[in-house]
């Protein structure tokens, strides 16, 4: 998946959160959030001088639930259930998140549906 199928399936998907991702659906949408973050940052400041303004609120807005998605079918993807995700709430649960992150996906189906790169 490259990085334009990444966010379209992001945005696609945005609620959907049965499925698996693979890990470069994840990636990219991290990488597509990173930059539309700094973007509106930047927009912000020109506009409406220091401090958060309405353009980064938007995108934050706009992004939370396809990032929470993306975020919940990656983990099934590697076998685990999305209550997971709560681990972010702790720093040391960020640390096993990206872990579970960059892990490699269960070959084949698992529990949450067919394998995202069509392995056996």
């Amino acid at each position: 998946m490259n990085f334009f199928e990444a966010i379209q399936s992001g945005f696609r998907n945005y609620v959907g959160f049965s499925g698996r991702a693979q890990r470069s659906a994840f990636w990219y949408w991290v990488l597509f959030a990173v930059i539309a973050a700094i973007v509106a940052g930047f927009l912000d400041n020109m506009v409406f001088g220091e401090g958060e303004g309405p353009i980064g609120t938007i995108v934050s807005l706009a992004l939370f639930l396809p990032g929470l998605a993306v975020s919940i079918r990656r983990l099934h993807d590697i076998d685990r259930t999305g209550w997971w995700v709560l681990l972010s709430f702790t720093v040391i649960g960020i640390i096993v998140l990206i872990i579970f992150n960059c892990t490699k996906g269960t070959p084949g189906p698992n529990r949450f549906g067919p394998d995202p790169l069509g392995g056996m």
